[in-house]
């Protein structure tokens, strides 16, 4: 026999029943509006585009095959004397409109090397750019629209600090130099610091198609404000694989106030301090959970860090209460400080909390008395100077460290086929202290039958013994 509901029970169950199939209804609603058809990025991409370019850089560089040197293969040619033979390699990439007066910011290894460089605007005009400013530590470099006679359609910087994974993002450059070209994604990932691009590794990743010829460009929020510029891929095939870097807006603001204030270098904080990464060894050791932080291996005397009572050991966790879980992270997070100010330092200490306050000051520089090494010696060909904070900090080097520093082998040299690098610390040559850089040209102007080397590479000490 069926069994009867109650008459209340019943009521219920078609209540239930009726608010069942109007959520139904909502979920499968039939557009009505115009508005609700065209839901569309076409509004930002319109506001966007003109503010990002395209980037062409020139150089000339000098080709020259061996047969040229000789003379018989001239004459018979028809070629005359030198042979030398000037070829112009191109490169393309992209840029964002950062200032109505045509500053433009890009990638450094866009214009790297480039005797010319051009700009083409959203509405194809052509116009002329000169280079500003050129930051290698980040990728980033500074233009300027030669003899601007308008005002340009400019972005607006984001807080990239407020960028979450997930968010919609827009990518907007000149891939494989077919033209502007606008692609969609999220946020991937932030923070990325084991990428290996550049010296500061903290990148927004995103799956937004990026593909040669992006590297510049603009990546843009849901509001049309800069939060990035797209820098590297991760590819096998040379296309997008939906892994893509871009350098964080925070970081992009640094770089074009330094080069809107007329400076050609990029002015940041100096900590005074060598920083290591914590490893699970060394987190176990201190009693952490987990690998976090960064410790400070070592303090350079009278630097901010001395001076604000950081020592040896302690383990950095955070920066104006930001945290950090290793020297990328950390880099950062001071770099993109203010001059002129303080910055927050969390640590611990002993298995204590503490906070120190460090100025937020450059690197003293002293005079670097550069020169290139012209005697017939293992330096011959190598442009060295002397070591500085400010030096130190550039090349990444113990601030504490003592010589002269090579800062350009020479392509081709002498000096590069011994096998020295940009950043090699010169301490001695044989048994003498290298001091300045007048000491090693002295030093690499006297005949030698053996040369004992001692140099400094990657926070080791090295000794080489060659034979003159």
């Amino acid at each position: 026999m069926p069994l009867r509901l109650p008459r209340l029970t019943m009521f219920a169950a078609l209540a239930v029943a009726a608010l069942a199939g109007l959520a139904q209804a909502q979920e499968r609603i039939v557009p009505s509006t115009q508005s609700q058809i065209q839901l569309s990025f076409a509004p930002i991409v319109k506001r966007v585009a003109p503010g990002v370019v395209n980037v062409y850089a020139a150089r000339v560089v000098e080709s020259r095959h061996p047969l040229l040197d000789d003379p018989v293969f001239r004459r018979f040619f028809g070629i005359p004397g030198g042979g030398s033979r000037e070829n112009v390699q191109r490169a393309l990439g992209s840029g964002v409109i950062v200032h109505p007066s045509g500053l433009i910011v890009t990638n450094n290894h866009v214009i790297e090397n480039a005797s010319e460089v051009k700009v083409s605007l959203s509405d194809k005009r052509e116009l002329e750019a000169e280079i500003v400013l050129k930051d290698p530590r980040t990728d980033l470099a500074v233009l300027r629209i030669k003899e601007p006679r308008e005002s340009f359609r400019a972005l607006e910087f984001a807080n990239s600090d407020e960028v979450q994974v997930g968010d919609i993002v827009l990518a907007i450059g000149n891939p494989f130099g077919v033209g502007q070209t606008v692609t969609q994604g999220i946020v991937s990932a932030v923070a990325r610091t084991q990428v290996g691009i550049t010296d500061y590794q903290f990148f927004i990743q995103t799956d937004a198609a990026i593909n040669p010829g992006n590297s510049g460009g603009a990546l843009v929020d849901s509001q049309g404000r800069l939060v990035g510029i797209n820098t590297a891929i991760f590819s096998r095939s040379g296309g997008s694989l939906g892994i893509g870097f871009a350098i964080p807006s925070n970081m992009v603001r640094v770089v074009v106030a330094s080069a809107a204030g007329g400076g050609k270098a990029v002015q940041r904080p100096w900590l005074g301090a060598k920083l290591q990464l914590v490893t699970p060894d060394i987190a176990d050791s201190l009693g952490l959970k987990r690998p976090v932080g960064v410790l400070v291996a070592s303090v350079a005397p009278g630097g901010p860090a001395a001076r604000a009572g950081l020592k040896t050991g302690d383990l950095i966790v955070s920066v104006d209460g930001q945290l950090v879980d290793d020297p990328n992270a950390f880099d950062y997070r001071f770099g993109t400080k203010p001059l002129g100010g303080i910055a927050r330092i969390g640590l611990l200490r002993g298995g204590r909390e503490v906070s120190v306050s460090v100025a937020l000051q450059t690197a003293p520089d002293l005079p670097r008395e550069e020169l290139v090494i012209m005697s017939r010696s293992p330096f011959l060909g190598a442009t060295v100077s002397n070591l500085s904070p400010a030096l130190a900090e550039e090349l990444r080097i113990d601030a504490s460290v003592e010589g002269v520093v090579i800062t350009d082998p020479g392509d081709g040299s002498t000096a590069q086929a011994v096998g020295f690098q940009r950043g090699d610390v010169i301490v001695s040559v044989n048994n003498q202290k290298i001091v300045r850089t007048r000491d090693l040209e002295r030093l690499a102007a006297l005949p030698q039958r053996i040369w004992r080397i001692v140099i400094l590479r990657g926070g080791r000490q090295l000794s080489v013994q060659l034979s003159g």
